[in-house]
């Protein structure tokens, strides 16, 4: 299978570095073949605005939209950085996003890619959304860290339910493309873990991506 993992987190030392290193070692020794991102380390751009294209429909008025489809009718004319990445999710049937949760969110960086990678007339197109997205028939996961314990993120937590927090993602982003999203892989508090803390959780998420393609997809449910 053809797996995409992106790497959204600053430091190169950090559990989720270790996380995304771990994934790529456990899917090569199983035979997969993986392509990577790694937002930070390429000094990926965030802001989306003219720039992410090679061609012009309306030099007058940014509406990027506009400019989205007119690319893709004009021979896919986004900037290389921009198709080179929408090549890659094209390419792969699971992607895995990991990174972490920052303000109930991901890091902009990422959230910028999806914004210039997403595209009107490549991955938006024909009118299908959801179950008739571009993208049906590939598979997402996102693997996310926290600074808060498991306990706050419960339904009656300080925070509130996780899978509410991270359905803007799941649901918002990648279901509408078409992806289909398999359970988070989710771990809590990882800066105050021990070392053999860390070594445990990598060990776990090693044998879950050892049998991903076996597990059912999830509704991440509407707003």
């Amino acid at each position: 299978m053809k797996i995409l993992i992106v790497l959204a987190h600053p430091e190169p030392k950090s559990f989720n570095a270790a996380l995304y290193q771990s994934a790529i070692k456990t899917f090569i020794e199983n035979g997969h073949e993986v392509r990577t991102t790694d937002l930070y380390t390429m000094k990926f751009n965030p802001v989306y605005d003219r720039s992410n294209f090679k061609s012009v429909k309306n030099p007058n008025f940014l509406k990027l939209q506009v400019e989205e489809i007119y690319a893709a009718e004009m021979n896919n004319s986004y900037t290389d950085e921009t198709r080179i990445e929408q090549e890659k999710v094209e390419w792969c049937d699971l992607m895995i996003w990991q990174f972490p949760l920052w303000r109930f969110a991901p890091p902009a960086i990422l959230k910028g890619w999806t914004d210039r990678i997403f595209t009107s007339g490549r991955f938006f197109k024909g009118g299908g959304y959801y179950e008739n997205g571009t993208l049906k028939g590939k598979k997402a996961l996102i693997s996310v860290t926290t600074g808060s314990p498991e306990e706050t993120y419960a339904s009656d937590g300080f925070h509130g339910d996780i899978l509410g927090i991270l359905r803007p993602i799941n649901r918002g982003i990648l279901e509408c493309v078409g992806f289909s999203v398999l359970e988070p892989e989710i771990n809590y508090s990882v800066a105050h873990l021990t070392e053999d803390e860390r070594k445990s959780l990598i060990g776990r998420w090693n044998s879950r991506l050892k049998n991903i393609f076996n597990e059912p997809i999830i509704s991440a449910g509407k707003y």
